[in-house]
């Protein structure tokens, strides 16, 4: 295990750690920064429990653990270093510069860290195609400090990890039921190893593959597509009563506005010429308007697009019902 320095000398922020990223397309997007994992390992204090002084568990050790766990778990292939986003950046600074204005602070009296932290781990000998979209193995996490109670004394601490892939064309993340374990309560870096190991052992990886590949053999029409957008705006607004017994559909209007406008204009899933779409786009254009979330609610937004475009392929495969196509 790393051990982390938390001498103040140490934690001083420098520009030169945030990564600026060439591609413009990224798993995630919205309010983040891509960092790196030294910035996270030197330049970031870390948070504490205020009534014992207890450390948390930092981005650092939780992606740095995730990464030897992957390592160990495919020996025999490549892994790539871990894609980081951060977001709602906490700042701070050292004892001496108290009372000192904003504007005159050097960079050695500045502290920081980050509220959110987002990674992905890329398997790149791990790949398969789907509907002509090249798709290679991921593994990543999300760690959200505000679901923490910082108030209090040291308790078991929430992570969520994730084992799915990710369509190179987009950079869009494909997440299934099995590949998502969204409530990982750990008191120790230690007990992380195991977690993923058990999240890894249970994720079937065909089966997700197949469950891809069949949606690109059903497709709406435009009429259809239509009808569907307006009752997912309808659910949107609908008594929670009402709901119950209707798929929970959690992205918000302007993700569904997102996916409305990539519908005419995205060079990679659009609809076809005669306004049909096969389900295959439609969840990547899910996918991609996904991007938009923050990163506390990212992975539940993953995982929703997947399991509503696989419901719809399921009704139109098996012409049961489904509330958001018929009338």
């Amino acid at each position: 295990m790393n051990l982390i320095s938390n001498q103040i000398e140490q934690q001083v922020v420098k520009d030169s750690q945030v990564v600026k990223s060439i591609n413009s397309s990224s798993f995630i997007e919205a309010n983040t920064s891509k960092v790196s994992l030294n910035h996270l390992k030197n330049d970031c204090i870390i948070p504490v429990f205020s009534k014992d002084n207890e450390s948390t568990i930092s981005h650092y050790q939780f992606i740095q653990s995730a990464f030897e766990t992957v390592k160990s778990s495919f020996p025999d292939l490549k892994v790539n270093e871990p894609d980081i986003r951060v977001s709602h950046v906490i700042k701070g600074r050292i004892p001496s510069a108290i009372g000192k204005p904003a504007k005159e602070l050097l960079e050695e009296e500045k502290t920081i860290y980050y509220e959110r932290c987002a990674f992905l781990i890329t398997v790149p000998d791990i790949t398969s195609t789907v509907n002509g979209n090249v798709l290679s193995l991921n593994i990543g996490g999300v760690r959200s400090l505000n679901q923490e109670n910082l108030y209090s004394k040291k308790t078991v601490e929430k992570f969520k990890v994730f084992i799915g892939y990710t369509n190179k064309v987009c950079t869009n993340l494909c997440v299934s039921t099995d590949g998502l374990c969204d409530d990982i309560r750990i008191s120790s870096i230690s007990e992380l190893d195991a977690k993923m190991k058990m999240l890894f052992n249970g994720y079937n990886f065909q089966n997700h593959l197949e469950e891809l590949s069949q949606m690109e053999n059903y497709s709406l029409t435009e009429p259809q597509f239509a009808h569907l957008i307006g009752k997912i705006r309808m659910f949107q607004s609908m008594p929670k009563t009402e709901q119950r017994d209707i798929f929970k559909f959690v992205m918000n209007d302007s993700q569904i506005n997102k996916m409305v406008k990539e519908y005419y204009g995205c060079p990679n899933f659009k609809r076809q010429e005669n306004g049909s779409i096969n389900l295959w786009r439609v969840y990547n254009l899910l996918t991609e308007a996904n991007k938009s979330s923050y990163i506390d609610n990212y992975l539940e937004r993953s995982l929703c697009a997947f399991e509503f475009t696989r419901d719809l392929c399921n009704s139109l495969k098996n012409n049961k019902p489904n509330w958001f196509l018929n009338n």
